[in-house]
């Protein structure tokens, strides 16, 4: 599995990269699909349960699942989320990032610090004895504080030999928490955090994809695969242009 991440965390760097004004999300797909292929690699997400790309991507309002398609191009300004993941040897890789194209706004710029600062808060809760409402815990913690919200429609979740497996992952306490599942070593999570700038309400456009807020004000998605070990969590699919804080 961490080998199935790494290629996932290599794409996403090398897309990094490459955002600026004018690439369409379509040449975005391309760039991933080649890239994960020429590893032999198999992307997750084209055809599953029909879904067209490779990539999710996802800007500004939208939220998640975004269809790439040449008629998008990136503008100044945007942000623009990216969910990728692939099939290596059997087993599955997730990860996700949220990447501005030049200058943002202020408030767009602290979203995009927040959620990814609560996926990392998430990590560090990722113990041995600890439940999943303890994940959930730390990333609504960290974003509500700052007058962000949690959207509540779509969740993390287990993968494994697939791509979606239990549990659930929620970034919100559901309930009171202690029935949620424990955390054993071996489990092995995607834990994404979809934050928005407004309310937490979402509504899916009409091609039956496209996760849009439903105030149309921005999303952020950061989003990676997580090996709970004896010794505390390993991120899988760390990006070597990424460092972890300290607390993780």
């Amino acid at each position: 599995m961490y080998e199935a991440n790494q290629i996932v965390a290599a794409t996403l760097q090398m897309l990094e990269e490459r955002i600026e004004p004018g690439v369409s999300t379509w040449q975005l797909d391309q760039w991933a699909e080649k890239s994960c292929r020429k590893r032999q690699a198999i992307p997750a997400f084209k055809g599953y349960r029909g879904f067209p790309g490779s990539l999710c991507v996802s800007i500004n309002e939208q939220v998640v699942h975004g269809i790439p398609s040449k008629k998008v191009k990136l503008r100044r300004g945007d942000i623009i989320s990216i969910d990728f993941g692939v099939k290596y040897n059997g087993y599955y890789g997730d990860s996700a990032i949220t990447i501005p194209v030049g200058d943002i706004k202020e408030d767009v710029r602290a979203l995009l610090d927040a959620t990814q600062e609560s996926l990392y808060k998430a990590i560090a809760a990722i113990q041995v004895g600890n439940r999943v409402a303890d994940i959930s815990a730390a990333v609504q913690q960290h974003v509500e504080e700052r007058g962000f919200s949690v959207v509540r429609q779509f969740v993390g979740h287990g993968i494994g030999k697939n791509l979606h497996e239990p549990p659930e992952v929620p970034n919100y306490v559901q309930g009171k928490g202690t029935t949620s599942p424990m955390l054993k070593a071996g489990m092995v999570l995607a834990v994404e955090p979809m934050i928005n700038l407004g309310g937490h309400e979402v509504q899916i456009l009409s091609d039956g994809w496209t996760v849009i807020t439903r105030d149309k004000k921005v999303s952020a998605h950061f989003e990676h695969s997580i090996a709970l070990t004896e010794q505390g969590p390993r991120v899988l699919s760390l990006r070597k242009n990424e460092k972890l804080p300290d607390y993780v």
